[in-house]
């Protein structure tokens, strides 16, 4: 865990206090200029976090940095709280270059208030408070001498969601300062242009201005005016309909592009991570005016597709920036590549954090009513205690797979203390769904069903049970763009999955006219996995895999699961009796094989005689030359084996015991070869593939090859393509 004592560090150096530990790296490093904006998120994570926990250790820990920080306000004096010094305002006021202190305040603001509202910190209201009071009179001394106009100039510079933090805090304390305040932050030259509702938002920084729209939403919530809301609604509109991608996100190297000319932006800086969390606030907030599905289905499109992938795998403090959608593009191969625990601390990594802790807080809404009444958006596997119903509700949902194409759903209740009531329960039917195939059951009764897009409600009593299973379909969907030429640019979805291949630039796929994708894509079996193999030699203190080099076999050292080296050394053993079933690797040896690459689904490896190199292709000109008796090492240990040429017996894949990745494999022969290390050359360890296939795997037909589909949140190094050129 983050140390209380390092994150707080500047905050201690600019208040005069004592700094024991050391300061972070990266944007919270002594000499950034927006160090200070990570304890903010900080905050704000642990806050909601404990909310869904009440973990003691967390608790504790939050409540160690909101004592330091008060510590360092009150040395202060004057309500100012920053990891930088008040000159940075100064700067700021002046027109002068500095990087968004504002940006920076408002985090700060917003986790405090957050640990008042999710915690009942009563001191980090207090401390909002005094904050809030040293800022009014800082834009009001602005106006006073200079003009409201020249307040508003400053306001070019990122200022975060200062508006929205304003308005929360005004929704708590009534006080008009606060309201006020709010107001000075609304941003009028871009709401204005949403408020003539003016698609224009094009070259506007994405991230600087979302966040004011959510501003905006918290400026109707708190006064009623309808003008805030219509602003919202057609923001969502404008950017839903011209400037997303298939995975929700938004932004192209930080900004808006060009409406509805999306294909022209499919690179490695798309989608910064951070628009992404606060998209998802803009629809939240709109879902909860108007319980319309399609803002749901976006919630869950962009969650699942736009912030799940973001952490590399379950490693702590490794998260990205941008999140790719180019052709044969890499998370690790970025501007900013994956950061690291300790010496990144970017924006995007704040936003991560409070993103991870909050999964649960848009799966349920309550309406009030005379009769309780509960929304369910979102199908994630969650127990709610709800309290207005006097019941503690279970969700049960089945891992989704590929060859099983159904989301189900269980829906269990047990009463609390007291007398039970009776409830509605309004779940939502994705518009993703079909109703052929769809089911949904109340005490093993069928339920009438209405149509996708909608909310099937159904009255609710402690003990029932509710089971629902909306069918999955595969389907394809154009990038935004309207010009001609990029028609085929598309995506392919599974249910709310973005799916996207292994590739390190293709993305050709011939569908020869079928009506159906499903003719096209095909889901991977769930019994493949228990025939992926990679193949490895020792050699002194190193180990060298058998892998796929374009094409080429060859040996290299042995990868880091999650990157493209560990792709390519991992194959899937084809037994040439397809009768015949395995449950591990080992019950393959003594039968006759091929090697499908992972990546190269419908490819194998083949020999083409003693003289030339090992290859892979989709067409062996001879089928003997793809097939080999996979044996028991001729080294005589117990844990090896050795690949015999079916059609060349007595020849081997052989590695030489030359591990230059120059060097390309061929077949060897023992009757050519008296070497005593012959036998060790032929000779490998068989263990389970360093890669394995996702529960959601599909194989779409290329023209020049096929492509392995997975979900885009599986890929931690992996090169990958999003959208393909999809040709009749």
């Amino acid at each position: 865990m983050l140390d209380v004592d390092n994150m707080v560090w500047s905050f201690r150096k600019t208040a005069g206090l004592p700094t024991p530990g050391k300061p972070y790296g990266g944007w919270e490093a002594p000499d950034v200029e927006l160090r200070g904006h990570f304890i903010g998120h900080y905050l704000s994570a642990t806050a909601q976090m404990w909310a869904s926990t009440h973990n003691d250790t967390l608790k504790e820990k939050m409540l160690a940095v909101v004592s330091a920080l008060s510590a360092c306000q009150k040395k202060m004096g004057t309500g100012y709280l920053s990891a930088f010094p008040s000159e940075f305002f100064d700067r700021f006021e002046a027109i002068k270059p500095v990087w968004a202190p504002y940006y920076t305040v408002h985090k700060i603001l917003a986790g405090l208030l957050d640990q008042y509202i999710f915690a009942s910190n009563a001191q980090a209201l207090d401390m909002t408070r005094w904050m809030a009071k040293y800022f009014y009179n800082r834009v009001q001394n602005v106006i006073t001498k200079y003009s409201v106009e020249r307040h508003w100039l400053s306001l070019n510079e990122e200022t975060g969601g200062m508006n929205d933090v304003l308005y929360r805090l005004f929704a708590i304390t009534e006080d008009p300062k606060h309201l006020l305040l709010a107001h000075l932050f609304d941003k009028p030259c871009f709401l204005g242009l949403l408020a003539v509702q003016a698609d224009d938002i094009s070259s506007f920084h994405a991230n600087t201005h979302i966040p004011v729209v959510i501003g905006s939403q918290m400026r109707y919530e708190v006064t009623g005016d309808p003008l805030y809301k219509t602003i919202a609604t057609f923001f969502m509109d404008i950017v839903n309909s011209s400037h997303s991608y298939a995975t929700g996100g938004t932004s192209v190297g930080e900004f808006w592009s060009d409406p509805k000319r999306l294909a022209s932006t499919l690179e490695t800086e798309n989608e910064e991570s951070c628009t992404t969390y606060n998209m998802l606030k803009v629809s939240r907030n709109l879902f909860r005016w108007t319980k319309e599905v399609a803002y749901a289905d976006y919630y869950e499109r962009t969650l699942t597709n736009g912030v799940l992938g973001i952490q590399r795998g379950t490693e702590p403090g490794v998260m990205i920036y941008m999140l790719p959608q180019g052709r044969g593009v890499s998370k690790a191969v970025s501007y900013h590549k994956w950061g690291t625990p300790f010496d990144s601390f970017w924006c995007c990594y704040g936003t991560g954090i409070e993103s991870f802790s909050k999964l649960g807080d848009s799966i349920y809404f309550e309406e009030e009513g005379s009769i309780p009444s509960l929304y369910i958006i979102q199908y994630i596997s969650s127990t709610l205690d709800w309290k207005s119903g006097k019941i503690v509700l279970k969700q049960n949902v089945d891992p989704v797979v590929s060859w099983d194409p159904y989301l189900r759903v269980t829906l269990t209740s047990s009463l609390k203390e007291g007398a039970g009531q009776s409830s509605t329960l309004n779940l939502r039917i994705p518009i993703w769904t079909q109703l052929e195939g769809a089911n949904a059951t109340l005490n093993s009764q069928n339920l009438d069903l209405p149509p996708s897009g909608s909310f099937l409600s159904v009255k609710w009593t402690a003990g029932d049970k509710l089971t629902i299973q909306w069918p999955i379909s595969l389907r394809t969907e154009p990038i935004k763009d309207d010009r001609a030429e990029y028609a085929s640019v598309q995506a392919i979805l599974y249910g709310p999955y973005l799916l996207s291949g292994y590739s390190s630039g293709d993305w050709d796929i011939k569908t020869d006219s079928t009506a159906s994708v499903a003719d096209w894509i095909v889901p991977v079996p769930a019994a493949y996995n228990n025939y992926l193999v990679t193949f490895s030699q020792a050699s002194g203190d190193s180990t060298f895999v058998l892998t796929n080099s374009n094409q080429l076999i060859r040996m290299e050292k042995l990868p880091r699961a999650g990157s493209d080296a560990a792709v390519h050394a991992t194959f899937r053993l084809i037994i040439d009796d397809t009768s015949e079933k395995i449950s591990t690797i080992e019950e393959a040896i003594g039968k006759t094989v091929m090697l499908e690459p992972f990546d190269f689904p419908g490819m194998v490896l083949v020999h083409q005689g003693t003289e030339n190199n090992l290859a892979v292709t989709d067409s062996p000109n001879d089928e003997a030359t793809s097939s080999f008796r996979l044996v028991a090492g001729l080294d005589g240990k117990d844990d090896s084996v050795s690949l015999e040429s079916l059609s060349l017996k007595g020849c081997y894949v052989y590695s030489g015991a030359n591990y230059s990745s120059s060097v390309n494999m061929k077949l060897g022969c023992n009757s050519a070869s008296s070497e005593a290390g012959f036998n060790q050359a032929i000779s490998f360890v068989m263990n389970k593939g360093i890669s394995e296939y996702h529960r959601i795997s599909f194989v779409a037909k290329g023209a020049r090859r096929n492509f392995l589909m997975v979900p885009l949140q599986n890929f931690r190094d992996e090169s990958y393509t999003i959208y393909f050129n999809i040709q009749p």
